[in-house]
């Protein structure tokens, strides 16, 4: 079978790309476990240097995938998987309206197409976030079962792919699941646009001996998973029977919530174990980033989750020491 991945060349669908090398097999539309003979990583651009840990399998596109005929040309086969990944992230969404529709929305609607067009029913992974909710009545803790009211653009695009998940599988046209993200955390490289960057930033720095400013309090709060719980948590996503999740395919992650006091804790009391000298962490709010930050949910219940086995981090101290351990 063939996997395809949008926004393959990020941290996430490497990840989850290298993953699968070392799996081999996954579930095919037939229902039963396919050799994966096929990776295909699109992304709007692809790094120079071809990224370790990938093997003869995987092929690299750049392009964009708000163009219909592009995508239609990237699912090409009826033994198929997707994992959809492909997205602007918050901060850049808030800041250029046009892009993050093209992107996310008509991106979007061209992979649920070109997956319609094909022969059976291919499953289909959508990277969902914990930005679907907002408000001024959202809860502190949010669950599958709250009501969706963003108040970000990045947000609302998200909740009209986990609605059209949700239809496009009962049509029968895929089979449909969205993995509604926390904040995924430790991410190396470069901060991004996210408003939630910080959250890898406080550590990355850091441990890498660079100074880091803080956009946000301390006592900001966030639903937390660790990357290597996340790729986990997509391939058991998508491995799960479509009966076992019902009508609604959209599940909130297993995580965990920690203030930014308690990252700083974190990153101090690990790299203490591990005789690394941090670089100065200080704290100077973006009125901007802590607007989106504070508008999000504090708790993401995942009791869901939990019942279908979805993983989750032993501690946040651990997944500190897993960056350092993969990448320090």
């Amino acid at each position: 079978m063939k996997i395809v991945i949008t926004g393959g060349a990020g941290f996430l669908g490497l990840n989850i790309a290298r993953k699968l090398i070392n799996r081999n097999t996954l579930i095919g539309p037939s229902g039963n476990l396919e050799d994966i003979d096929s990776i295909l990583l699109f992304d709007v651009a692809i790094p120079a240097e071809r990224p370790t840990g990938l093997d003869s399998r995987v092929e690299m596109i750049a392009g964009d995938i708000s163009d219909r005929e592009t995508v239609m040309n990237l699912i090409d086969r009826d033994d198929i998987s997707i994992f959809h990944l492909a997205s602007v992230v918050s901060g850049q969404g808030e800041q250029d309206f046009d892009l993050a529709m093209s992107v996310n929305l008509d991106g979007g609607r061209n992979i649920l197409e070109a997956a319609r067009a094909r022969s059976g029913t291919p499953r289909v992974v959508f990277a969902s976030s914990v930005a679907v909710f907002g408000g001024s009545e959202m809860p502190a803790k949010v669950s599958d079962f709250t009501k969706q009211t963003s108040q970000t653009t990045y947000g609302i695009t998200k909740t009209i792919g986990e609605l059209l998940i949700n239809d496009y599988t009962r049509k029968g046209y895929i089979d449909g699941r969205s993995a509604r993200l926390p904040t995924i955390f430790i991410r190396p490289g470069k901060p991004n646009a996210a408003a939630s960057s910080f959250c890898s930033g406080v550590f990355r720095e850091p441990l890498n001996g660079v100074p880091c400013e803080l956009p946000v309090q301390k006592d900001v709060v966030m639903p937390m998973l660790g990357y290597r719980r996340c790729v986990d948590s997509f391939i058991a996503l998508h491995e799960i029977e479509g009966r076992q999740l019902g009508e609604d395919r959209a599940v909130g992650l297993r995580n965990r919530s920690y203030s930014v006091a308690d990252m700083i804790d974190a990153v101090e009391r690990v790299a203490a174990k591990n005789d690394i000298m941090l670089g100065d962490i200080s704290v100077k709010p973006n009125p901007a980033i802590e607007a989106i930050v504070r508008g999000w949910a504090t708790h993401l219940e995942s009791s869901r989750a939990e019942k279908i086995g979805l993983p989750i981090d032993d501690s946040l101290d651990q997944v500190v020491q897993d960056f350092i351990d993969d990448f320090l």
